[in-house]
């Protein structure tokens, strides 16, 4: 598979370069006139141990030639990943995780908040996208993920974007954030969220008509659900929601896009 776009590039280059294992062998960066920002990418690459191969803007056009057409402006510059089978660095075994932040241990990731008495707690925050299907919706939540201090983001298997490594829009969206924030892919979204609870997470769901997302005192281990544009959280999984929470707006029409609305509500939280 091929990719474009400084960040998306840049990203995958410092992410192989923060592995102790050598996985260098299936990437390749295809360059042609090298301007400052490319050369500055070269020269982390070769430092991981990337081959680079100068050519020119016809075969990078031939390489781009398959890809979504806003993918396609390559600025002189495209990446190969051979093997896209090989899971992501950044992807996390979710029972694993949940076992490691129960009870009282120790929170990690985030931003820190002030709880009573002045006390400062670590803050960790869990987002679950539930059928969200657009890759570039996928993509603009993990970056603010990433911005905001989210600790990880659950993804259900089937029937949303959840090819975090192979999908080139998530990665170029995502501005590259896609290779660092912690993902884990489940089967039952459902039973992710009772495991959550269980570890003392409180659970809120994001839709319109819940109660205003600035009176709400977010307790340092939260999940936020955020649901698909058409049909919202699934039934099921609204059940397990302590609050439903919502964004207070004054517009014309009705929502905001399940992207943006992620991004001001991991603001409120990041608070």
């Amino acid at each position: 598979m091929y990719i474009t776009g400084f960040h998306s590039i840049e990203e995958k280059v410092r992410s192989q370069s923060s592995q102790k294992k050598d996985g260098a062998a299936g990437l390749k960066l295809y360059f042609s006139k090298p301007g400052p920002r490319v050369k500055k990418i070269l020269a982390a690459a070769k430092e991981a141990g990337i081959t680079c191969e100068q050519t020119d803007d016809k075969k990078l056009d031939s390489l781009v030639a398959g890809l979504d057409e806003s993918l396609r402006d390559h600025r002189g510059i495209v990446m190969e990943i051979k093997g896209g089978e090989k899971k992501a660095a950044n992807l996390v075994d979710f029972d694993a995780w949940v076992k490691t932040h129960s009870g009282d241990a120790e929170l990690s990731g985030g931003d820190n908040s002030s709880g009573a008495a002045g006390e400062v707690v670590s803050r960790c925050t869990v987002v679950i996208l539930d059928s969200i299907t657009d890759p570039h919706n996928v993509g603009a939540i993990l970056r603010s993920c990433d911005q905001f201090g989210a600790s990880l983001v659950v993804i259900p298997e089937h029937n949303s974007a959840s090819d975090i490594a192979g999908n080139e829009v998530i990665g170029r969206t995502s501005a590259g954030a896609s290779a660092w924030v912690p993902v884990a892919i489940v089967n039952n979204l459902v039973r992710a969220t009772e495991l959550l609870k269980e570890a003392g997470f409180w659970i809120y769901g994001a839709d319109a008509g819940g109660q205003n997302c600035r009176t709400i005192d977010f307790p340092a281990k939260s999940v936020l659900i955020m649901g698909s544009e058409g049909t919202g959280i699934a039934q099921l999984l609204e059940k397990q929601c302590d609050t439903i929470i919502s964004i207070p707006t004054c517009g014309k029409i009705d929502s905001l896009n399940v992207s943006v609305a992620a991004g001001v509500l991991l603001y409120e939280l990041s608070k």
